[in-house]
């Protein structure tokens, strides 16, 4: 600044001159009920979000998912189901439009359609509206969704026996019976019983364990040939030699064990 000149000056482009603070939007011009997003609506999703899960752990340790053996592709009479969330599809893909020559129709297009429609859902309501009966695109495909997975869930469900499919298919662990696989009689038993009474005898869902039977060599001779119970008659397949190295083979497994 020089003498009798004045006072110059220096203006910076990057700093605006009307600078204002940050006021947050007044609420009460969107119609419906409105809050603010931080806190208020944030929190309230937190809260609904950990009673839920609270509620969800306390179900599974209350009700735990029973646990099945290990696969076996020789079991013709296991009835194999996906997960309870996909139940719905499971049931879809029964129905005769949506399987057969259908089964594109069913396992693609149909949920393609639907999921997609879920998904466009807020691009297609555009309102401000929050109130559901004002919101009728959304809410309509929401109930509908919901219906739509709730009564087929409900349907694939009601037609399984729960308790007894997790009774006939508990885990078997690691046995600890020792099969002499060098017994006459284990050649014969590999060929009539195995593939129902399982490698270490161990049974199956449509046979019982011949582990701890008391019965006899004499007994299982006539088993073998006349049947017991849901047994039916003939089973063993070869000579009286045989069915006598087989009964005495099982007989020796119980007693060793």
């Amino acid at each position: 600044m020089k003498r009798g000149k004045g006072m110059k000056f220096v203006g910076d482009s990057r700093v605006t001159a009307d600078k204002q603070k940050f006021i947050p939007k007044d609420y009460s011009e969107y119609p419906g009920r409105t809050e603010p997003f931080w806190p208020n609506f944030l929190l309230k999703e937190w809260l609904v979000g950990a009673v839920f899960l609270v509620g969800f752990l306390c179900l599974t340790v209350a009700h735990p998912a029973p646990l099945e053996k290990i696969a076996d592709p020789t079991d013709t009479a296991y009835l194999p189901l996906p997960d309870w969330y996909f139940l719905f599809l499971y049931q879809l893909l029964k129905y005769k439009f949506a399987s057969g020559s259908f089964f594109v129709l069913g396992a693609i297009v149909i949920p393609g359609l639907a999921f997609g429609a879920l998904f466009l859902a807020p691009f297609l309501d555009k309102g401000k509206e929050r109130r559901p009966h004002k919101r009728p695109i959304a809410t309509s495909l929401m109930l509908l969704s919901f219906i739509a997975v709730f009564w087929l869930t409900y349907e694939a469900a009601s037609h399984v026996n729960w308790e007894e499919k997790a009774a006939n298919n508990k885990p078997e662990w690691p046995s600890e019976v020792e099969i002499d696989t060098s017994h006459p009689g284990y050649a014969a038993y590999e060929n009539s019983c195995l593939q129902c009474h399982g490698g270490e005898l161990e049974g199956g869902p449509a046979a019982p364990t011949l582990i701890g039977v008391e019965y006899t060599a004499e007994e299982i001779m006539d088993i073998a040939v006349n049947g017991i119970n849901s047994m039916p008659a003939d089973q063993f397949q070869g000579t009286e030699e045989e069915l006598q190295q087989l009964a005495e083979f099982i007989v020796t497994v119980n007693e060793e064990n």
